[in-house]
């Protein structure tokens, strides 16, 4: 395994290299260029230094080259452009620990309470708990994220104020963001775990099981959770990486200092260095999260290995 990992992190940085490739190029293969609107007005010279300053008067596969050797000498990936004195690097550092925060716990108390509905809805098939969490499953995946936030905001805040509308900096503001991003993964579990628990349990192997005497409880736990569950697992990856660039409909709501609101705030006002060095570290996530779930497979069920040999 340990050689497959290896194998597996070298793929990383070539896949990275790769992305930051093609997104630096594309972004400024845009009409026009970041510094338009802001300088506009201003005197000539003025405009120059602007444009020397970050680089842009350079030819672009020069400003690449000076991108990557800042990344690989410095571990910097430039100044933001719409922020100036802030680096790309320290604004990842800085508004990730908030998105990874609501994002992480929602995913997580969403793929655990999913998965314990998914099994109990299939144990309980065509019965009163089967019909009642596929109901909430249907919802959870039909309405938007944000009429779910607008709702819990207008009966938790303004009809029975229990908690704040938005803020940040206590725990309690984390409650109704973390509440909103949750209900959707819920959804999503119970519908893979339901299905896949149906499909496990019809197989030999449960019913030699019950043939041995094996109790109800353990042949639940050592079969059919962790045949199951696998399915889950696998949508389990690109849904971290989505905790800290898709939130931005939250952060929004709730007036969160997230990664997401600047991602796309940085896309609107084409900020070069923010855009790239987000897309870089979404990628990183995004391929690191897909070799930790390759990792858990194997950890679940010990007939999988990794690596040619196995």
């Amino acid at each position: 395994m340990a050689k497959y990992i290896v194998k597996r992190v070298l793929y990383m940085f070539f896949v990275l290299l790769i992305v930051t490739t093609i997104t630096y190029f594309l972004m400024h293969n845009i009409p026009g260029d970041p510094l338009t609107a802001l300088v506009m007005r201003l005197p000539e010279q003025t405009k120059a230094n602007y444009y020397a300053k970050y680089g842009l008067d350079k030819p672009v596969w020069e400003q690449f080259l000076l991108f990557l050797k800042g990344i690989f000498t410095e571990g910097t990936m430039g100044e933001s452009i719409r922020y100036p004195g802030r680096m790309v690097t320290n604004m990842i550092r800085r508004y990730s620990a908030s998105s990874g925060l609501i994002g992480g716990i929602a995913i997580g108390a969403g793929f655990l309470i999913g998965t314990m509905f998914g099994v109990i809805s299939a144990l309980k098939k065509d019965k009163l708990p089967d019909k009642i969490l596929s109901l909430i499953a249907i919802f959870g995946v039909s309405i938007p994220v944000f009429v779910v936030a607008s709702v819990l905001q207008f009966v938790l805040t303004a009809t029975f104020p229990i908690l704040p509308t938005m803020g940040w900096g206590e725990p309690k503001h984390t409650v109704l963001p973390i509440l909103c991003m949750s209900l959707s993964p819920l959804a999503t579990y119970t519908r893979y775990m339901r299905s896949s628990v149906l499909d496990v349990v019809n197989q030999d192997y449960i019913t030699m099981a019950e043939a041995k005497g094996m109790s109800f409880g353990m042949i639940v736990r050592r079969h059919i959770l962790r045949n199951s569950i696998l399915p889950s697992l696998t949508i389990l990856g690109p849904n971290i990486a989505d905790v800290f660039t898709g939130s931005f409909i939250i952060e929004s709501i709730f007036s969160i200092p997230g990664l997401g609101s600047y991602y796309m705030t940085s896309v609107t006002d084409r900020d070069f260095p923010m855009i790239i060095g987000c897309t870089i570290f979404y990628t990183a996530i995004y391929i690191l999260s897909l070799l930790i779930v390759d990792i858990l497979y194997v950890l679940i069920d010990p007939r999988i290995r990794l690596g040619n040999r196995e």
